[in-house]
């Protein structure tokens, strides 16, 4: 028997997602793909395959770029059960202090409990090269 959430566990798997990318718990945020997903940044055509190797490999790069990370002010679209959608605003903090703001899009496909893909969509410079 498949497990589908509900709109409400949708957008706290998409909350839940963020605060651990911002805490820079990798485990914490890798937790919340499929071992197959794929994440595409699709304002820079870039893709990234597996949770355990593209994925990891993707915020390894951005813990270690930025000091703090802050993704919040969201404004999510649910289609009950398997894709949300989110607009929210993202600050990144340089190690030299400065900080770059970004508004972005994330289109998210569930499969079960999991992402299985998500689609960037970004403003500014591409923050998860």
């Amino acid at each position: 028997m498949s497990t589908t959430l509900n709109s409400t566990e949708m957008v706290a798997l998409v909350e839940r997602y963020f605060a651990s990318v911002d805490r820079m718990d990798l485990d914490a945020t890798l937790a919340c793909f499929e071992p197959d997903a794929t994440f595409t940044i699709a304002t820079f055509n870039t893709i990234y395959q597996g949770r355990d190797t593209g994925i990891r490999s993707m915020f390894e790069r951005l813990n270690s770029r930025y000091s703090r990370v802050w993704h919040g002010s969201f404004d999510h679209v649910v289609q009950v059960p398997t894709r949300i959608a989110s607009q929210f605003r993202v600050e990144n903090t340089l190690k030299d202090g400065s900080l770059s703001v970004k508004n972005n899009c994330n289109f998210f496909s569930i499969r079960g409990t999991r992402f299985d893909a998500v689609q960037v969509y970004m403003s500014g410079d591409n923050s998860l090269a």
